[in-house]
């Protein structure tokens, strides 16, 4: 008799605690900044800046994407369409380029605008960390490491919008 009861007091208490040291949920963004000449990325909610990262970005990082292969990060307003839970690069959320403008820039300079534009990790490459940002390396991509990645993965759903900055 002692013992249930000794046993049903520790689980009362460990219910009890349980309740109280529950994490609450971490707020998502509702939109992501992207200052290429800073090389920073902000999640915001709102005004308030919920998470900021150093990013690496393309081998050409001064100036707006305009064609396929220029190797530049595009500029301007875009969404996050989707995400890629198996990308090379360890997690990818797609950006929504080429809209409707570099459409038709490209379409004025008788080029392809190109695509598959993506903030990304680090893939197999992930033991360089933090080291990456010290060369823009992706090919119009915005990079973060391995640990960034998985930690942005949860707080930005498809349809956050995206603004992206010189």
């Amino acid at each position: 008799m002692v013992r249930a009861l000794l046993l049903f007091s520790l689980a009362c208490i460990a219910g009890w605690t349980a309740d109280k040291t529950t994490v609450p949920p971490a707020k998502k963004a509702d939109r992501i900044v992207v200052e290429k000449s800073a090389r920073t990325m902000k999640l915001m909610l709102g005004t308030e800046v919920l998470r900021t990262y150093k990013v690496a970005l393309s081998r050409e990082p001064i100036g707006a994407k305009e064609r396929e292969g220029d190797h530049r990060v595009p500029e301007g307003l875009y969404v996050i369409d989707s995400k890629n839970s198996h990308s090379r690069f360890h997690l990818a959320l797609h950006i929504s380029y080429p809209n409707a403008t570099d459409r038709e820039k490209a379409r004025k300079l008788g080029v392809k605008p190109g695509g598959d534009i993506e903030i990304h990790g680090l893939g197999k490459y992930g033991w360089v960390g933090s080291l990456q940002r010290q060369v823009d390396w992706t090919d119009g991509c915005i990079a973060v490491t391995n640990s960034e990645i998985d930690e942005i993965w949860p707080l930005v759903p498809v349809g956050t919008a995206l603004e992206i900055r010189p």
